[in-house]
């Protein structure tokens, strides 16, 4: 088997993206942020999708939207945060191929968040301690589901050079 898929996850602001795209460019494979992608496919945004259709609709076309990026080759895909834990998508990743978890502790996410509040719906109004209990709470619950990918990697410190390390080790096993 030839290693040709990355799944970045870990918590909003966690930086998923931003790794994404650098890690793509360096290794010359696609980068796809699954949230755009479902954007595009869907022609709305993940929050017009959640008020009109609930959190149960926007989970299943969330699924769908990942194996359809997951027949793809050479891609680096940026997941939301919750996408790992529903719909059995972390095993499916799993599978499909590496997975990294991008892991900051829940105060470094706190001041990560705090000024793109305006842009991330299920944090906008609120203030700093409301906004560390949320992301404690929510690591809590999706903590068990994150340590399920097979590199954890401490996003403080790991630049795009300790990526590819990492996906060049993987590539070797295969």
């Amino acid at each position: 088997m030839v290693l040709n898929r990355v799944f970045l996850i870990g918590f909003m602001g966690s930086g998923k993206s931003t790794v994404g795209h650098l890690l793509a460019r360096s290794i010359d494979w696609k980068f796809i942020d699954l949230d755009h992608y479902i954007e595009k496919t869907q022609k709305r945004t993940v929050a017009e999708i959640f008020a009109s259709d609930g959190e149960q609709i926007f989970r299943q076309i969330e699924r769908e939207a990942l194996h359809q990026v997951a027949k793809f080759d050479k891609v680096i895909v940026a997941t939301g945060g919750g996408s790992p834990c529903f719909e059995n998508n972390m095993e499916f990743m799993n599978r499909e191929g590496l997975t990294i978890y991008l892991e900051l502790t829940p105060e470094v996410l706190m001041q990560r968040l705090k000024d793109a509040k305006a842009s991330r719906p299920l944090i906008a109004r609120k203030n700093e301690a409301e906004l560390l209990d949320f992301i404690k709470s929510k690591l809590k619950e999706r903590e068990a589901y994150y340590k399920k990918a097979a590199v954890t990697a401490d996003a403080t410190a790991a630049g795009v050079d300790s990526y590819i390390k990492i996906i060049d080790g993987y590539r070797k096993k295969y």
